[in-house]
């Protein structure tokens, strides 16, 4: 996230990095009348007067993000913070000079590739995918480069395309992307 876009998260009452859609357990299409019923769901779970599930420090980041994503000029201003960290997330692990060698980088591109498929098909399960060029803007590489990834991703299985030329990731991918999410990991942040 760029200093401009902190500071304006800062001051619009936006937690660098809460992601309040992962919180509520919702799409970030989610429509004001199921962010409510959700809501409600949650809140009578983890609200701290009960005694089973109570929990006051998860009720009250709940009604933090409701009251964001319930109010729509807030929801705004969260949604383009957290777009655009997202963005940034992805960009910055897929740079160049991350990786030692070409064969590093395009290992790298992959897991990028599964990991906004992944994010994409858990924030909305109904979805169809993102287009080729939505994972150029995401990604921040360029089609031609992620052609070899896509084609390599499609003959393993990881990934489908649909009737609507939307790339989706299959259940292999998701398989995949959680077994080596966590060293893959480690690599790129000790880079």
């Amino acid at each position: 996230m760029s200093q401009d876009q902190a500071t304006n998260a800062e001051t619009s009452g936006v937690p660098g990095d809460a992601d309040y859609y992962e919180l509520l357990q919702i799409s970030v299409n989610a429509e004001p009348e199921t962010i409510h019923r959700v809501y409600r769901l949650l809140a009578q779970r983890y609200h701290p007067d009960n005694n089973a599930t109570g929990n006051a420090e998860r009720f009250r980041a709940l009604h933090e993000a409701y009251a964001v994503l319930s109010d729509p000029a807030r929801r705004a201003q969260y949604d383009v913070v957290y777009h655009a960290r997202k963005q940034d997330r992805w960009r910055s692990l897929a740079a160049p000079d991350r990786a030692e060698n070409e064969f590093e980088l395009e290992h790298l591109t992959r897991l990028i590739v599964l990991e906004v498929l992944y994010s994409n098909r858990r924030s909305d399960p109904n979805s169809s995918g993102v287009f080729v060029l939505d994972l150029e803007e995401l990604t921040g590489r360029a089609r031609e480069h992620l052609v070899f990834t896509t084609w390599y991703l499609a003959k393993r299985g990881f990934i489908e395309r649909g009737d609507n030329s939307r790339i989706g990731i299959t259940a292999e991918g998701v398989d995949y992307l959680e077994q080596n999410y966590r060293s893959n990991m480690q690599r790129r942040l000790a880079s």
